[in-house]
This record gives C-alpha cells, structure tokens and sequence, in this order.
C-alpha cells in the first residue's frame, strides 16, 4: 500500500494507539525512513520496521528520530543481535526482538532483550498461526514484554493474546486493509 505516513499516524493515534510501526524497508515493502519523522507527527511513540543488520542502521533510527526498532533475531548472528540491542539502548531507544521459534526466543533473552515479539506469521509460508504466541509465552520471564505480532483482525485475536500473556499487539495488516483505521483500532481495544 502506498500510504502517507503523516495521515496513517494520526488515524492510528484518533484511534487509540499506543505507539505507530513504520516499515521503512524500500525494496520489499516499498517503505522510506522519511516516513519516520513523518509518522512522528502524530505524537506517539515510533517504532522502525526494517532489516536492521549493523550498527549503523541503529544510528541512522535514531537520527531519524524513531523511539524503537524491530530486531528480527533469524536474521542475526548472537554477537550481533547482542551489540544491536546494546547501540539501541545506549541511543535511548528501545528494541523490539521478533522471534517465531523458541530457539529464538531463548537467544533474544541470552541476548538481553527486554520486549520480545512473538510473530504469528510464519515468514516463509506467510502463513498465520494465531496460537504461536500463547505456546511460547511461558518461556517469557515477568520482567521481560511480550508482544503478539501478526495476524490480529479483531477484539477476540487482542483478548487471546492478552489471555497468553502479551502486554501488547501489533497490528498492522487488518489497519493497512481497513477503510477506518481509527474505527478499527477502538474495536480492538473494546472501545466500540
């Protein structure tokens, strides 16, 4: 979708979002990092959606005045993802590790992550297993947070990974897809 990122961030913040997810990967998701101030306008916390491999791209995120970053754990070696998550802190930014099987999950947290994200979606396949986060969250300690990633259409999908134990979800197709995000995103937080 081709999306003005300024108007996207303001309907996802009309409706209640807690923070806004910007894909800025370009040859893809046809996503730019000048969508990252853009989205910043709105006032919420901004989080970067890319392939982050090295530590530049984590200074780069910071420049562009994004408060987070996806860290996506298969694609990194464990030397990296540990000095990837220590640049994102020492820039006051925090980082979102996503992970799909528990061999990753145990590496995020051997790697000092502190919000983890399950994603629902199987990357190769594209295919959703909506019950992937529930069966990895026991592994998740209370200190760490648990996000739901993918795979979220409406109230019932939020309260079954609210349910398992995630503080929170990311939605991001369902809003993409959706005439209304606003409306949409009252609906998932139960306010409709």
């Amino acid at each position: 979708a081709n999306l003005n990122a300024t108007d996207t961030a303001s309907s996802y913040a009309r409706g209640g979002a807690a923070a806004i997810s910007v894909v800025t990967e370009p040859e893809f998701f046809r996503g730019s990092l000048e969508d990252l101030p853009s989205a910043s306008s709105a006032g919420l916390p901004v989080l970067r959606k890319d392939f982050i491999l090295d530590d530049w791209q984590v200074l780069e995120t910071r420049a562009a005045g994004a408060d987070a970053l996806l860290l996506i754990v298969r694609a990194l070696e464990q030397d990296e993802l540990a000095t990837l998550l220590t640049a994102t802190a020492t820039l006051g930014m925090d980082a979102l590790a996503e992970v799909y099987e528990l061999d990753e999950l145990r590496r995020a947290l051997d790697a000092g992550a502190t919000i983890v994200g399950v994603n629902n979606r199987d990357l190769e396949s594209f295919e959703v297993d909506s019950g992937r986060t529930a069966r990895l969250a026991p592994e998740v300690p209370d200190d760490v947070t648990l996000v739901g990633l993918s795979g979220v259409t409406d109230r019932a999908g939020v309260e079954a990974l609210a349910a398992a134990g995630a503080g929170a979800v990311l939605v991001g197709e369902a809003l993409v897809r959706s005439g209304d995000p606003a409306a949409l995103l009252r609906e998932l937080r139960g306010e409709s």
